[in-house]
């Protein structure tokens, strides 16, 4: 297959490129910046859009740009900062992938679609929870679907928090619990849902040869209640995790995002995937954390 990727140099998008090119696909790299090498295609949602050429003969499209939730607070500018780099730039390439006759377009997504979810193992039939990242996926994904077409199969990749020894949540956490620090914040009884980097591949690579179209959860089918996590973390790295932070704190120190990323239970389930008897590498915590921890 000819593959266009627009994020094609963050923590997924270099991986997938990776593992693409080593099965056999050709691969076209869509970047913000001047093109550096005969594979990438320079293209920009608020000047130039994406050139013709970009897409000519491309088989699928799979859009994984955005700026991460959990780079820093919730500020006015940070959260418009959020729907910007994710809205207009998935407007512009739906409309040339309907424009160019591209058979298939993945566009991320994310479980915070769902909001907090509770005990209910959320699935891809489910509607939108409440909270900021809810209403921005809501947004997020119909800015894939309504420009797209409808002679396009569109799937929306909503991925839960991504497990990686080269980045992501983990980059940010692993630091404290080496050193001791890491624990339970609130209840700890918070749910927890995750995937790993080479789960999260494999999956994206399955929905491209597959015929499955709408929401597709990327999430591992053990989600663990976030005191579990923790203490699976901290037997990955092989340290204490007696620490811990009362809600009220975080939500202090935190704020929105704190709220949402690790107060709210995010319970996902792969419905879709396991519906299509997709395996997964590392179907629980234990054995995601120690893929992660390599």
């Amino acid at each position: 297959m000819l593959i266009a990727v627009a994020g094609s140099h963050g923590l997924i998008g270099s991986a997938l490129v990776t593992s693409l090119t080593e099965a056999g696909h050709t691969v076209r790299r869509l970047v913000r910046h001047e093109p550096l090498s005969d594979d990438e295609f320079g293209w920009d949602p608020e000047t130039l859009g994406v050139p013709a050429e970009a897409l000519d003969g491309v088989d699928a499209v799979v859009s994984l740009g955005g700026v991460g939730v959990g780079n820093q607070l919730w500020t006015g500018r940070f959260k418009q900062e959020l729907r910007d780099t994710r809205i207009t730039p998935t407007e512009v390439l739906a409309e040339a992938v309907r424009t160019a006759g591209v058979p298939t377009f993945l566009s991320a997504s994310a479980s915070g679609y769902y909001g907090d979810t509770g005990e209910h193992a959320a699935i891809e039939s489910d509607g939108p929870g409440g909270g900021f990242l809810a209403d921005l996926v809501v947004d997020w994904e119909d800015a894939a679907v309504s420009n797209a077409g409808e002679d396009t199969r569109v799937v929306l990749l909503r991925t839960a928090p991504v497990l990686s020894d080269s980045g992501g949540l983990l980059a940010k956490l692993r630091p404290l619990f080496k050193l001791g620090l890491g624990g339970t914040i609130g209840s700890g009884r918070q749910y927890f849902s995750w995937i790993t980097l080479e789960d999260e591949i494999r999956a994206i690579e399955f929905l491209l040869s597959s015929t499955i179209s709408g929401p597709v959860n990327l999430a591992a089918p053990d989600a663990v209640p976030f005191a579990d996590f923790v203490s699976a973390f901290g037997r990955a790295v092989h340290r204490p995790t007696i620490a811990r932070v009362p809600g009220f704190a975080a939500k202090f120190v935190g704020g929105e995002m704190a709220q949402e990323m690790i107060l709210f239970s995010q319970r996902v389930a792969p419905g879709v995937l396991s519906d299509n008897d997709f395996t997964f590498t590392h179907p629980d915590i234990d054995s995601g954390l120690a893929y992660a921890n390599r």
